[in-house]
């Protein structure tokens, strides 16, 4: 670590604080700050970006935020009725310590994710149904599957512990310029290996029979991302914790902390839509320094402004931003990744439990109910939900009807919806693009496109969450910070984990 500096002589104490000033990381004769920095997406990514570079670069710093719709991106609520409800990115886990700390920064309230049974259908009939006795679910979970629940249990409990390292790496300020380099930092080689094999060459790996995976892993997936067992290890692991206990969200709406995260960022909002992002060279105090010019289309109007460093924290792929880069030597990556499409349909109304069972019950007395990856059912999932502003559990109308939620991958038609529920007074639809289509193995895209130009969303190749999307806005924010400063001791370190945990 070097000489301490009670070790120096008072002359060479003041020559070593002098050179401090100008080379040391946080050092007050640190290069100027830039003039101005533009983040395109105001999503959670987007906004938390803004946060912590304002933490870093000081009150002076101009930050524009572009968004084309709102505040929030896929942090949104739909109101029915008079009531609102989470139409996107939906709970957080107890340890997402970014957003536990955007709670407490910010002001805000949180929900605790209402409890309900569970069961997982295959069309004709129950595989599992939870019972509202603890110990009648561990008998029934050892009796059809062994211990095998446990050792899943540990198994996402040892990734989880590992990748928890992400919060003291950036506590210190450590930052890390590509996907790959930040999860062999918390996971080494492990981690890598997730990224390139599918999840269920993962398990099978470890031991997990067919029954066991078919039955209780691919339903959490087919809920959580769309997608069944084909999907990267890592997302898996992510997929898995979701599933977890203690889940919560923001009371009145998890998009409300890009809302307070934006206003706590001094940001200035601009409602516009990015068309172009263009490198540029203009003169700044004399010296050629290196910009970019964003164009961007607000009403009918073309606009343009220039910008020392760029973020962007939407996906770049053609169908939802379609941003062009011009003029970079070499030309920017086309990005190709594919999103997911997911249609979430709020159903009021009371459930035909004869679907999902071959016992005609008149009440399951389930909250949720999951589907297996053979069943022939058109929906992932359904659950009842509460609204953003209700604690503990939903409560049905005078007619019993409750409000559902369904996961589909293709809209519900009304002769499905019919199939679904003896009767319903409303459906209504939201589309999303929620996650990548993971296909491992992953070639995740570069964080850094140019010198200043970085890609918050390459996080998504790993996994696509709330949590992954603000560490990757710490992490875009220090990277930028560091690089503008030169501090390249700062990017990349190897060994953290082993440098950092000698420390008090």
């Amino acid at each position: 670590m070097g000489r301490a500096a009670g070790e120096l002589t008072p002359s060479l104490l003041g020559l070593g604080l002098l050179l401090c000033s100008w080379a040391c990381p946080g050092g007050a004769g640190l290069r100027a700050p830039p003039d101005r920095i533009a983040i395109i997406g105001a999503g959670i990514g987007g906004t938390s970006a803004a946060y912590y570079l304002r933490q870093k670069f000081g009150k002076d710093v101009k930050i524009d935020l572009f968004e084309r719709g709102e505040v929030g991106g896929r942090l949104a609520t739909i109101t029915l009725q008079g009531q609102e409800y989470e139409a996107g990115g939906s709970v957080i886990h107890p340890l997402n310590l970014h957003m536990k700390r955007f709670v407490k920064d910010l002001g805000l309230s949180t929900l605790q994710s209402s409890g309900g049974l569970i069961g997982v259908s295959n069309g004709d009939t129950l595989v599992f149904e939870e019972s509202s006795w603890f110990i009648i679910n561990i008998i029934k979970l050892i009796w059809q599957y062994g211990f095998q629940p446990l050792r899943m249990h540990m198994w996402v409990e040892d990734v989880l512990d590992k990748f928890m390292r992400i919060y003291r790496y950036q506590s210190h300020d450590y930052a890390f310029s590509s996907v790959e380099n930040l999860l062999h930092s918390l996971g080494g080689d492990d981690f890598l290996g997730m990224l390139n094999r599918t999840f269920l060459e993962t398990l099978q790996k470890a031991g997990f029979s067919e029954k066991f995976l078919d039955e209780m892993i691919a339903p959490i997936n087919r809920v959580n991302y769309g997608q069944s067992m084909d999907i990267n290890g890592f997302v898996g692991a992510v997929s898995l914790a979701g599933a977890d206990s203690g889940l919560w969200a923001i009371e009145g709406g998890n998009k409300l902390v890009c809302s307070r995260l934006l206003q706590a960022s001094k940001s200035n909002l601009i409602s516009g839509s990015v068309m172009y992002i263009e490198k540029t060279r203009t003169k700044q105090t004399g010296n050629p320094t290196k910009m970019y010019q964003v164009v961007y289309q607000t009403g009918s109007e073309t606009r343009s402004d220039f910008y020392d460093i760029v973020l962007v924290a939407t996906p770049l792929n053609r169908k939802m931003s379609n941003i062009t880069f011009l003029n970079f030597d070499p030309p920017i990556e086309e990005f190709h990744q594919h999103y997911q499409q997911i249609v979430a349909t709020f159903i009021k109304g009371k459930l035909n439990s004869s679907s999902f069972n071959s016992r005609a019950l008149d009440e399951l007395g389930l909250s949720t109910i999951l589907t297996t990856d053979n069943s022939h059912l058109f929906i992932n999932s359904i659950g009842i939900v509460s609204s953003v502003r209700e604690n503990n559990n939903a409560q049905p109308s005078t007619d019993g009807a409750f409000v559902w939620k369904a996961f589909s991958p293709e809209t519900l038609t009304k002769e499905q919806l019919l199939k679904l529920f003896l009767s319903y007074e409303y459906a209504v639809k939201q589309h999303w693009h929620a996650y990548p289509h993971y296909k491992p193995p992953e070639k995740c895209s570069s964080i850094i496109l140019h010198d200043r130009l970085y890609y918050l969303n390459a996080m998504e190749c790993a996994a696509s969450a709330m949590e992954m999307s603000a560490i990757a806005a710490h992490n875009a924010a220090l990277l930028a910070y560091h690089r503008w400063n030169g501090h390249t001791d700062m990017i990349d370190q190897e060994d953290l984990y082993e440098k950092l945990k000698t420390e008090l």
